[in-house]
């Protein structure tokens, strides 16, 4: 076994999961050097995790993969809507919803789209670019670490041949999964329900099923006839699936339990097909929890994804939590690094993104119960249905990198609307730039915060900007948005007429999607959120936005 001497880098990653690959790629964007490790050899070949919401494309829009991303998925861009059926060939069946954007109306909202990319295929689209910016090694792992006042020391074993080398890092990125070794060495606890449910999943061939789901292209569908019930998933919708069974092993079940014959003849009562043709392909247990760790960091060392925080899979919303995690935590830890972040911006990555995980993992639990997850056994509670776009695009920040946020918000609001407050993701506006390019305004929020001011009365906005960059250090950038100014908005088009009268609350245009008034100005965090805003003309430009800077850059 050989040791060789230790190498040094700014952030080490460990997990090369979605969340891990996330994080490399928001910081290899970033121009942060980085390593990540993973253990295992290659990206996952399972087919889950599929569901990536509005924000998370946006984000991905943003890192310039998104449509990467979308040719990966192109197999299934058709299918929509989750199916409940006794058995696929029965006649009792019923669309829990038909349509993730019922008329198009969610194009008011956002500049991309929902995109159904399974894990197997979104993985090596991520890794690709990453590699491209940093430093990806598979089949590498994390033996231990080490942090003090400076920075972490880790040992890293190559699996292939066993060699081991020591990395010193400034920081250490833990996306190690449910289970995280990390977390557990530093003796982080976890808050919550606990483990709710079990499945086992299962991927399979079988040429005929096509036939029998006909044209009813769904992301899933749950069946539930007591001899075949759980949830079919497509992976190409022609011959290969995937089909969660529920799992118990609190009833002494195990997962060598479920052999091939017990899986299809599971299947075929499923399908409602006797002599269904089943050709068993894999299968992995899963388990659906409601966990949050207790702290986000210890020292140098921070949790993101899995490792974080567990949820159920309905509504997707642990993998979309997980990678907005990584988007959250990188542009704190490229502004620290690059010298313009101050000593409280990393403290604000757990004050931030736990208690949208602690809310976002009881929506989750809700819509499994509303969905009635096969597995879970939960009774039906009253009240609202989970309104997915409010926990996608409206979950805000109540305290962290901002000044003046609202301390008694909700977390995740009840239904989801564009208003330009402080600690809500900046609303999307179309506009063009001098050269005519058409761009939306989250593009411009990408590696520094961006001041928005009219451009009909913020004259004084721009040079408060450069004299608060220059006494601070923060590369703030200012942008005057209308005529004459530097970015010329778009109308909004009407609403689609398809589109349901009892969706999110309608942006407005701007200014007034912001909340602004004659004179006001709202400055933007690296991430696309709202860290302060002046709604109307103030009598120091300068003293106002000094303020908002420093909260957003950590250095008040």
């Amino acid at each position: 076994m050989n040791t060789q001497m230790a190498d040094r880098v700014p952030v080490l990653i460990t997990g090369g999961s979605l969340v891990g690959l996330s994080a490399s790629l928001f910081l290899g964007r970033l121009g942060v050097p980085h390593l990540l490790v993973e253990r295992h050899a290659e990206t996952s070949r399972h087919p889950r995790g599929r569901g990536n919401n509005l924000r998370t494309m946006e984000l991905f829009r943003v890192a310039g993969v998104e449509q990467d991303i979308r040719d990966a998925a192109s197999v299934l861009a058709d299918n929509h809507g989750i199916l409940q059926a006794e058995t696929l060939s029965g006649g009792e069946q019923e669309w829990l919803f038909r349509e993730i954007d019922p008329g198009g109306g969610l194009a008011r909202f956002s500049p991309s789209g929902w995109c159904l990319c399974s894990q197997n295929d979104l993985e090596p689209v991520l890794q690709r670019h990453a590699a491209e910016l940093g430093d990806v090694r598979f089949n590498t792992e994390l033996l231990t670490f080490e942090q003090d006042a400076d920075g972490v020391t880790a040992r890293l074993r190559d699996r292939a041949t066993g060699e081991e080398r020591e990395v010193r890092a400034d920081y250490l990125i833990a996306a190690d999964g449910p289970r995280s070794p990390v977390r557990e060495r530093l003796g982080i606890g976890q808050s919550g329900r606990g483990d709710l449910f079990h499945n086992v999943s299962v991927t399979f061939r079988a040429k005929r099923l096509a036939d029998v789901v006909g044209d009813r292209l769904f992301i899933a569908c749950y069946l539930t006839d007591p001899a075949g019930a759980g949830a079919l998933l497509p992976v190409d919708n022609r011959e290969q699936w995937v089909f969660h069974l529920p799992w118990h092993p609190e009833r002494g079940e195990d997962v060598e339990d479920f052999t091939d014959a017990r899986c299809i003849a599971h299947i075929r009562a499923a399908a409602g097909v006797p002599d269904l043709e089943v050709e068993i392909t894999g299968r992995a247990p899963w388990h659906a929890a409601e966990r949050v760790a207790d702290r986000y960091s210890a020292g140098r060392v921070f949790l993101c994804g899995d490792s974080a925080h567990e949820m159920p899979p309905t509504g997707a919303f642990g993998s979309n939590t997980g990678i907005q995690d990584a988007h959250n935590l990188a542009w704190k830890l490229a502004a620290v690094l690059g010298g313009w972040g101050g000593p409280r911006l990393l403290d604000s990555y757990g004050v931030e993104r736990r208690p949208v995980a602690v809310q976002t993992a009881a929506r989750a639990a809700a819509r499994s119960v509303e969905h009635q997850h096969p597995g879970f056994d939960a009774a039906p509670v009253g009240g609202p249905r989970t309104n997915v776009l409010a926990v996608a695009l409206g979950y805000r920040y109540v305290e962290g990198a901002l000044v003046g946020a609202d301390a008694t918000a909700g977390v995740i609001p009840e239904r989801f609307a564009a208003t330009g407050e402080v600690g809500t993701r900046a609303p999307h506006v179309w506009v063009r730039d001098a050269q005519g390019a058409r761009r939306s305004t989250l593009d411009l929020f990408t590696d520094a915060p961006v001041l928005l001011a009219p451009a009909a009365d913020g004259a004084r906005w721009p040079d408060a900007a450069r004299q608060v960059a220059a006494e601070t250090g923060v590369p703030v950038r200012c942008f005057l948005v209308g005529e004459g100014g530097d970015l010329r908005p778009e109308p909004l088009p009407d609403a689609p007429s398809g589109a349901r009268p009892a969706g999110p609350v309608a942006p407005v245009g701007w200014p007034a999607s912001y909340g602004l008034r004659p004179g006001g100005a709202v400055l933007v965090r690296p991430d696309g959120f709202i860290g302060w805003r002046a709604t109307g003309a103030v009598g120091d430009p300068v003293a106002a936005l000094r303020v908002g800077v420093r909260g957003v850059a950590g250095l008040s």
